[in-house]
């Protein structure tokens, strides 16, 4: 029997599951989206999501396990390791590996090779793993851990959106006057779309922004993600509003950032998310697109080659070290809405003092805006030696002076120092 010091039994773990609310459900299209795209980008048999309390390891989702019976006991679940180290268990012959060998699932399930990350609860409670599983001795590549990386790290995000949606919905029966408080919720769900801050990129000044229109979350979301062969910042946009936006922008960010990691070129990955789009608007009933603004950065000689994709998106603004300020990017097909997409890639390079802004559409064409895109050029013009940060607190605060504006408003500046 587990000792109760361990982590596996730790009431505040415990108390964590319980909240989650997931324990004995039913599948769920989220989880299992994820769980199939895992198996399908790392050629796995078998993915899941788990959820552990004291005694079983309760698969919230399964891909290519048949039958009913959809957990197993805790002492026969690689889940304990995760739970126990609380970090990524990475095995590439369980019967081998001394942590793993003595475990029943070997012989039971077939489990040989297994690479799990945890799942988490908003407040950082390991809740579960994501899984892939292989019948087959399989030495995990740098490349598979980071998707698989991701692709937990969305699903913890997904566990964070149902108890926000929950929270949102009990809160609004018992107190629907409190407006403030529904505000805060909605916040919250549009945070788990955006970065607390984007990574620090050698070479670049990178600052984004935010501000939230109402008091119902909608769908903008941004990210930076290293490729192969250098970085690709993106920022985008999706239809609607509510938990249903909230969950398309997360599908549309985590599918960005899973497609980023394996490929540089902008129209692959923009053609990935098309088809995700396609499936979960189909799968949920509910007709919508999204717009993207994709920017892949290679590292230059000085400076940055760059590639933009602005798929139903507002183009770029590129303000040179001189002050000019010209569009980047031409006018492509939305994403996800179209039966067959159309992609216009342009290339250019980022010198030294130059610097490019990314926008929501809400900027210059929301409602009640008083800031055309000419005004933003303005703008953009005269500002003297801006940083990155400095751009884009100088953009928000113009597009919100003196409005009262109803739609959330995003944007990024890319600035090469010199």
């Amino acid at each position: 029997m587990t000792p109760p010091s361990t982590p596996l039994l730790r009431p505040e773990r415990l108390a964590a599951v319980r909240r989650s609310g997931l324990l004995d459900t039913a599948p769920e299209e989220p989880f299992d989206r994820l769980t199939r795209l895992a198996c399908e980008l790392l050629d796995a048999p078998f993915g899941f999501v788990t959820v552990v309390d004291e005694r079983r390891s309760f698969w919230k989702s399964c891909i290519g396990v048949t039958g009913d019976d959809r957990q197993n006991p805790v002492g026969e679940s690689f889940c304990q390791y995760v739970i126990a180290g609380d970090d990524a268990v990475i095995v590439t012959d369980a019967r081998e590996d001394p942590l793993t060998s003595d475990n029943p699932s070997i012989e039971k399930m077939g489990v040989i090779a297994w690479a799990g990350y945890p799942v988490r609860s908003p407040e950082g409670h390991v809740l579960g793993s994501f899984c892939v599983v292989d019948n087959e001795p399989r030495a995990w590549t740098e490349q598979e851990k980071r998707t698989l990386e991701v692709l937990a790290h969305a699903a913890s995000g997904e566990v964070a959106l149902r108890i926000s949606a929950e929270e949102a919905a009990r809160e609004a029966e018992r107190a629907r006057a409190h407006a403030e408080k529904y505000r805060h919720l909605a916040l919250t769900l549009q945070q788990s779309l955006l970065p607390a801050e984007l990574p620090a990129i050698d070479g670049l000044d990178v600052a984004a922004g935010h501000r939230l229109g109402g008091d119902d979350v909608l769908g903008d979301f941004y990210d930076a993600v290293p490729t192969p062969t250098g970085w690709a910042i993106f920022l985008g946009d999706v239809t609607g509003q509510g938990a249903h936006a909230a969950r398309t922008g997360a599908l549309a960010r985590h599918t960005l950032r899973a497609g980023a990691l394996r490929v540089s070129s902008p129209a692959i990955v923009l053609t990935e998310l098309d088809a995700a789009l396609h499936r979960w608007y189909d799968e949920s009933g509910t007709p919508g697109f999204a717009t993207v603004a994709y920017v892949a950065l290679r590292p230059a000689a000085t400076g940055f080659s760059v590639r933009i994709c602005t798929a139903g998106h507002p183009a770029g603004l590129l303000r040179r070290a001189d002050g000019t300020v010209h569009p980047a990017g031409r006018a492509s097909s939305p994403i996800g809405i179209l039966p067959k997409l159309s992609l216009k890639v342009d290339d250019f390079e980022l010198s030294p003092g130059d610097t490019l802004v990314l926008h929501t559409n809400s900027v210059t064409a929301g409602r009640g805006s008083n800031f055309a895109e000419d005004d933003l050029a303005g703008l953009l013009s005269v500002l003297e030696a801006p940083t990155a940060h400095e751009v884009v607190d100088a953009v928000l605060a113009r597009a919100t002076a003196n409005v009262e504006f109803s739609d959330d408003m995003a944007v990024i500046a890319i600035r090469v120092p010199g």
